[in-house]
């Protein structure tokens, strides 16, 4: 049995994504930009798709950005309220200590330009609080930027909270929703949001395409010039089959997110509470407020690089962390930030499900997960040092 157990990596492209791209490749492959008919229908096409995205987050259709995905997304976003915040005088940001590296390679470039960042404290209850961010505000405030929800260990941020106390002191807010667009009900609205990052390869559209959603008002900076495409805020020609698969796949999990996400959550606690069985481990993320497929433990003892090595020979997919770091022989900073110590965070494994796994699948998880952190911790010097005592037990 092959389990596939990374969709916070990525994710399967379901067949309605697939169907609703596959017209675009050969028939209708016009340019949206020219005037002839075979143009016309291309965006007739995209215009489709951006109401549908549109329709999705709870905006105007007007009021969304087609870009190449989430981290381009995060970078104009930022950048663009950066750039407004230092016309007016205002240099600070506030964030978190776990942001996905889109967004803090962005604020550190913006560091070095002069503008200071307040990275919130993760440490309690691996999240934040909307108090946090309220207590962090001050007069040069020009941007909070949070994520939505955690790309590695799963915890949800209260955002209609964070949104609420940003829109009372005048602060535009951004969120990184990668990992919860098609998983969690968004509405920008309701919840307040300024500016919304999304990515189509994670919730079953195509890589390689995402949005920014952007309030009807706020002045975005171009990070990319050459044309008028995107209302002259993103030059390019638009993806026309990537565009219309992701906002089929965006579509489809938002009509069934009630019925698949309960089942997720369900598997997900499932194999939290047999995964918790294992001695000197800890469970990474928020235990309430959760994504409904992320599962993320520290083993004491083993390193995660053999891990997941092993759980691949015996048919597991799974990662250590963030897919964009996994060349990277550092432990995740996401780990360090919420406390893990080094030799700890080194030994981390994160499962991440879908609709698309079953039970099954979940049962074999639990028998060979176990299997292996005994394997390989029977093989390790540091685990017979800590059975020995000349170590103490961290977890």
């Amino acid at each position: 049995m092959q389990v596939y157990a990374d969709n916070a990596a990525t994710t399967r492209m379901s067949q309605t994504a697939v169907d609703a791209m596959m017209p675009y490749f050969r028939d209708i492959y016009g340019n949206p930009s020219s005037l002839h008919s075979v143009g016309q229908e291309a965006k007739e096409a995209l215009d489709a798709a951006r109401a549908t995205v549109a329709e999705c987050l709870g905006c105007e259709p007007r009021e969304i950005i087609f870009t190449s995905g989430g981290s381009e997304a995060d970078n104009q976003a930022i950048i663009s309220a950066a750039r407004l915040g230092a016309r007016k005088g205002k240099k600070h940001i506030i964030s978190t200590a776990f942001e996905h590296h889109a967004v803090l390679h962005t604020l550190q470039k913006l560091e070095k330009e002069g503008f200071e960042v307040t990275y919130l404290d993760v440490r309690t209850n691996h999240n934040i609080t909307a108090q946090q961010v309220k207590d962090a505000i001050r007069e040069d405030t020009c941007l909070v930027t949070t994520m939505y929800a955690n790309n590695e260990i799963g915890s949800i941020l209260p955002i209609p909270e964070i949104g609420a106390i940003c829109k009372e002191a005048g602060v535009p807010f951004h969120t990184d929703a990668v990992q919860a667009a098609g998983h969690l009900h968004i509405n920008v609205k309701e919840q307040n949001i300024d500016m919304l990052s999304l990515s189509g390869h994670k919730f079953h559209g195509p890589k390689g395409v995402g949005a920014l959603y952007v309030r009807r008002g706020f002045p975005l900076v171009n990070i990319i010039e050459g044309g008028a495409q995107e209302r002259g805020k993103r030059a390019g020609t638009e993806n026309i089959p990537g565009i219309c698969g992701m906002a089929a796949a965006l579509k489809e999990s938002c009509e069934h997110m009630d019925e698949n996400m309960p089942r997720v959550a369900a598997m997900r606690d499932r194999l939290i509470e047999g995964l918790s069985k294992i001695p000197h481990c800890a469970l990474n993320g928020d235990r309430v407020h959760r994504l409904p497929g992320n599962v993320s433990f520290c083993f004491e003892g083993i390193e995660g690089e053999s891990l997941l090595l092993l759980l691949d020979m015996k048919g597991v997919c799974a990662s250590s962390g963030s897919a964009c770091t996994s060349g990277s022989l550092d432990p995740s900073h996401v780990l360090l930030a919420i406390g893990r110590v080094h030799d700890v965070a080194h030994g981390s494994l994160r499962l991440s499900l879908s609709e698309y796994n079953t039970d099954e699948e979940v049962d074999h998880i639990l028998e060979v997960v176990p299997q292996v952190v005994e394997y390989l911790r029977n093989m390790s010097p540091v685990w017979r040092d800590l059975q020995t005592g000349k170590r103490q037990y961290i977890l």
